[in-house]
């Protein structure tokens, strides 16, 4: 299998063995309020992540008035509202996104968003944006794709709803079209996802298929999941936050609070750490143990110069110091070159 790339995204390289790249997804519950959007950057930052995202859309752009909402939006927002009344309300005005990438450069976190529709890829770029994040339900759309390859930005495609050739199609199509660096996310467009339907595999079926680097983007409830996702070789995590899940809205119930978002960041660095490098051999503090935890071959009975060892002059036990039980036949008829005391380690220095 050929060896997967890396992408990079401003100053960091996100790929396999780098350090997993977290996607803080504020999507649309900023509810249209810019000074909520602030205050979901000021947390994505103080939990550590690594780039915060938004979705830029206009509602006439992406549904018609006719168009019903999905069964997790009806469950959580007005039933006499259609989807097109819905989305009015959660959008944000073009100053509105120039002003929060500036906040974000402000902060030293990335800005990211996700466009849904040919106008909101003009205005991102005017936002200077790093990377465009395809959502799962743009994977189709030819047109947009072709848009956003053309701008030659690294591009995160997530994968729900799709069957491997789907994806297979896209990378191509977007590839075809100036896009050189291409992650995905395998994802469930289900909210929340049940552990039954989250298949962490399918991130290895889309890994060795087109080494690509793979991520995972999370709608469980709770932290297990997108921890898992790391610990199988997931490269990017993008979760959902808000914060307050009782807030109106379509994805706050779904999402993680502030501190729980920030506690999964921290699971992670700390996991991170743990996976060490693959070369199996005693760590700078298991040496230093070795000497008490490992046992040595001992006198059983004073050993005067000149005697020679047997089975019956020797045992083992602790401490380590002394030469390894390894060597127990080595040294049986060894002679005795100085005074060994009944309990001492015997060392090389002791044996002829």
């Amino acid at each position: 299998m050929n060896e997967i790339m890396s992408i990079k995204i401003g100053n960091q390289f996100v790929g396999e063995d780098l350090p997993c790249y977290i996607i803080a997804e504020a999507g649309v519950n900023h509810n249209g309020s810019l000074e909520h959007a602030k205050k979901l950057i000021d947390k994505a930052v103080n939990a550590g992540a690594d780039a915060i995202k938004f979705q830029t859309f206009k509602a006439e752009n992406i549904a018609s008035v006719y168009a019903d909402k999905a069964d997790y939006q009806k469950e959580v927002t007005s039933t006499d509202e259609t989807q097109f009344e819905m989305l009015k309300k959660l959008e944000l005005s073009e100053t509105d996104f120039i002003e929060l990438a500036d906040y974000c450069a402000k902060k030293h976190i990335t800005f990211l968003s996700s466009p849904f529709d040919h106008d909101s890829v003009d205005l991102l770029e005017k936002c200077n944006i790093q990377a465009y994040k395809i959502p799962s339900g743009e994977l189709t759309n030819h047109p947009l794709l072709k848009k956003i390859a053309k701008t030659n930005k690294p591009v995160i495609l997530s994968t729900g709803m799709s069957y491997l050739i789907e994806v297979q199609e896209t990378v191509e199509l977007l590839i075809n079209n100036g896009c050189s660096s291409i992650a995905l996310l395998h994802c469930t467009t289900s909210y929340p996802t049940p552990p039954e339907d989250v298949n962490l595999k399918a991130m290895q079926t889309l890994s060795h298929h087109l080494n690509l680097p793979v991520g995972y983007s999370d709608h469980t409830k709770g932290i297990n999941i997108a921890l898992a996702a790391v610990a199988i070789g997931g490269c990017i995590i993008e979760k959902h936050f808000t914060l307050d899940r009782n807030l109106p809205g379509p994805d706050h119930k779904a999402s993680l609070e502030p501190d729980e978002l920030k506690e999964m960041i921290r699971i992670i660095r700390e996991n991170e750490l743990a996976m060490g490098d693959g070369i199996k051999r005693p760590t700078h503090n298991e040496k230093k143990i070795m000497k008490i935890a490992r046992k040595s071959i001992i006198a059983k009975i004073d050993l005067n110069e000149g005697e020679i060892i047997n089975k019956r002059s020797i045992e083992v036990k602790r401490p380590g110091t002394g030469i390894s039980p390894v060597n127990y036949d080595n040294v049986i008829g060894r002679e005795i070159i100085r005074k060994v005391k009944k309990d001492m380690p015997i060392t090389w220095e002791d044996v002829g």
